[in-house]
């Protein structure tokens, strides 16, 4: 087929992959209680689904990324697998389905043919849950640099739009998307402070890195430099207003990592002005928030608070997740599995829906097969950092270092980003764009 012939398909590609990280941006902010919001990003990337597969297959690229793809296949297949109805004789051998079959004898009913999953319905839904980032994973493998591009500077403008919906929120102590959560606090579109801050940090090297390439191509127009860095000092006043642990415990790492990639996407050369203007905005924001809000930033990290209260519940969870060895209680079924070995010192107003550690939760969910995938998905991290990182500055090159530090793969050790919808597709986009560094790597 003729290369020209794509133009039209391009586009629509792109456009399809806007309107879902648009819809993503808009809609999918809360990890429960969303269903029908859900649904509208789930129906948006359907369309992207089809035309990114279909670009792939028809250029042959699918071939050029087989590990990633086996691997996204990989991620899909669990929660599928777990949904196959086993005949009773299976699925009552099966470890931690015990009390199970004491309540159907109970009940004075016969076991039938019944899923490995505890909570069918919840596995249903994380399959499709998986569709949306899936589909913006495939469209950075088949779209242009530029739309690449694009689409990175989309959601640096979309963060912009949420601090200043966090500005709002914290004014009025309303316009909230979301109906739970305290009043007062800065959250933007999201449910959960925690998730804005990642979603800040995310973006972050983006911004800045984008700034400092300025600085290689000699462009006279400094705009984005003074953008990247204005933004990195807006991150830095919003991390202290919105007070989220997480966010101003990675913010450091994020920061150090993002100018480093800075100085290599100005040319590796000697420090100039520019490099230097953005980390005085960096230093001058810092300096702003010790004088007038350190205080409340560090009440945030009283020992009373609720890291404390996670760290007791993972050994519970942790011997829970051996309960069910090896092949997990099922995607989405944490809340339910919690539930049913909560003790009852702990039951109070408040429920600990999720165990804080997307890690730990998987073991428990998903067994050795989902330790077996975090273990694959690090090999592959590994790798295409390595490949990325050692890359001559470039635009590609640019793009994929801010990728490797998007990815945030810490916040997930001590919270559920990626159980939010906005977060897991923004994730998929960064991994998109790493996955590319093979292809570069290769060019050279």
């Amino acid at each position: 087929m003729p290369k020209n012939t794509w133009k039209g398909q391009w586009d629509l590609v792109a456009i399809s992959a806007l309107v879902l990280l648009a819809f993503s941006i808009a809609f999918g902010g809360a990890s429960r209680n969303h269903a029908l919001r859900l649904a509208l990003v789930e129906l948006a990337s359907l369309p992207l689904l089809v035309l990114a597969a279909r670009r792939l297959i028809l250029s042959g690229l699918w071939r050029e990324h087989l590990f990633s793809l086996g691997l996204l296949a990989a991620i899909v297949a669990i929660p599928l697998i777990q949904l196959i109805p086993l005949p009773a004789a299976v699925w009552t051998s099966l470890p931690g389905r015990d009390q199970m079959v004491l309540a159907l004898e109970l009940a004075g009913l016969e076991p039938g043919w019944v899923p490995l999953s505890l909570t069918p319905d919840r596995t249903w839904g994380s399959v499709l849950a998986l569709v949306p980032p899936a589909a913006l994973f495939l469209a950075m493998l088949s779209l242009s640099h530029l739309h690449r591009q694009r689409l990175a500077q989309f959601y640096i403008a979309a963060a912009i739009a949420g601090i200043l919906l966090g500005a709002a929120q914290l004014a009025s102590h309303g316009l909230y998307l979301w109906d739970w959560g305290e009043a007062g606090q800065i959250r933007g579109f999201f449910a959960n402070r925690n998730h804005l801050a990642s979603s800040l940090l995310i973006v972050l090297p983006f911004a800045v890195i984008f700034g400092a390439a300025t600085l290689r191509q000699r462009d006279q127009r400094t705009a984005a430099l003074w953008f990247g860095a204005l933004f990195a000092g807006l991150v830095v006043v919003a991390l202290a207003a919105i007070r989220s642990r997480a966010g101003i415990t990675l913010f450091a790492p994020v920061m150090l990592i993002s100018l480093l990639a800075a100085w290599i996407a100005a040319g590796r050369g000697r420090p100039g002005t520019g490099l230097l203007v953005m980390i005085g905005s960096i230093g001058a924001a810092l300096t702003a928030v010790a004088v007038l809000a350190l205080p409340p930033v560090l009440a945030r990290f009283d020992t009373e608070g609720a890291p404390e209260v996670r760290l007791e519940r993972w050994p519970l969870v942790a011997e829970t997740a051996q309960t069910y060895l090896p092949l997990g209680s099922g995607i989405g079924s944490f809340d339910a599995v919690y539930r049913s070995v909560e003790p009852l010192e702990e039951l109070d107003g408040s429920f600990f829906n999720q165990a804080h550690n997307d890690y730990l939760e998987t073991w428990l969910e998903a067994g050795w097969l989902g330790i077996g995938v975090i273990l694959a998905f690090l090999v592959w991290y590994a790798r295409r950092c390595w490949s990325a990182w050692k890359s001559p500055p470039s635009r590609e090159g640019d793009l994929q270092r801010a990728a490797s530090i998007g990815i945030l793969l810490l916040h997930s050790a001590g919270d559920y980003p990626l159980r939010t919808i906005t977060l897991a597709v923004v994730f998929a986009m960064c991994c998109g764009l790493l996955e590319l560094a093979r292809r570069t790597d290769q060019a050279h």
